[in-house]
């Protein structure tokens, strides 16, 4: 019954006209349902990790294997920290699991904790990034210039992004440079801060943009894609169903993210 609730789409009224029962037997019987998990024999992985959340302090942080297609792990969490990667990273080691590789989302900090290993920037996040900083439709035409470079990443090598990225920067170093002054504090800020943001994340993270390139035999995705997919199901399935109280919503989640 848990299964129509959830991957049916079946609501409480529905479900209770369907097996000729009331409805609060019927929310009962979805209370007392054990929800069940896959069971996974440990094993190297690579690995995504990422956040996703459904409020402001309420989110789910998931490891997943993208070649099985399953969740590893996933646990409810009201911020996304290095702690929070930290834990799942060593939940899954504990489990006997050994990560070869990782793909992150970008945080500086939790690159750190898996320094041991490859690691993979997504590139969807990076383009999300500078679309941040730059917008849809740069009116700059440095900042169109090097949103057009970021579209090419997935089809470019390290030495060939770096040599473009080198390219750009030396056509624009002094534009980069230009200074406003305050006429009234007499201080001074860059005239395009968010032009040399985007510009400085692209630098930062290029020594992790190409990870999945160097090791071949790893299979690593350059993208969180295949988490993101499954967010996106997690979203839409839980929203069906509008209203619940926490304690079912995390049975639904967890039922949803154990498959």
């Amino acid at each position: 019954m848990l299964h129509e609730y959830i991957f049916q789409r079946q609501t409480v009224r529905q479900l209770a006209k369907k097996h000729g029962k009331s409805r609060n037997w019927i929310r009962n019987e979805l209370k007392q349902t054990q929800t069940t998990r896959s069971e996974i024999a440990p094993q190297p992985v690579v690995v995504i990790a990422d956040v996703t959340f459904f409020g402001r302090s309420f989110g789910i942080c998931v490891f997943r294997s993208p070649s099985m297609r399953k969740n590893l792990y996933f646990r409810e969490v009201q911020h996304e920290s290095n702690e929070v990667y930290l834990h799942g990273k060593n939940v899954l080691e504990a489990s006997g699991f050994t990560i070869k590789a990782i793909v992150l989302d970008g945080r500086p900090g939790v690159r750190q904790l898996f320094s041991h290993i490859p690691v993979q920037m997504c590139h969807f996040h990076q383009k999300q990034i500078i679309t941040r900083y730059l917008t849809n439709n740069p009116k700059l035409e440095a900042g169109r210039e090097l949103k057009l470079l970021t579209t090419t990443l997935c089809k470019t090598n390290e030495k060939d992004f770096t040599d473009v990225l080198d390219a750009w920067y030396g056509k624009w170093s002094s534009f980069l440079q230009e200074k406003t002054i305050d006429p009234f504090t007499r201080r001074w800020h860059y005239t395009h801060k968010r032009l040399r943001s985007a510009h400085r994340s692209l630098r930062v993270n290029l020594p992790y943009l190409f990870t999945y390139q160097k090791y071949p035999d790893l299979n690593i995705p350059n993208t969180t894609n295949s988490l993101d997919g499954s967010f996106s199901r997690l979203k839409e399935l839980v929203n069906i169903h509008r209203g619940l109280k926490k304690e079912m919503k995390d049975k639904i989640i967890g039922e949803i993210l154990g498959k």
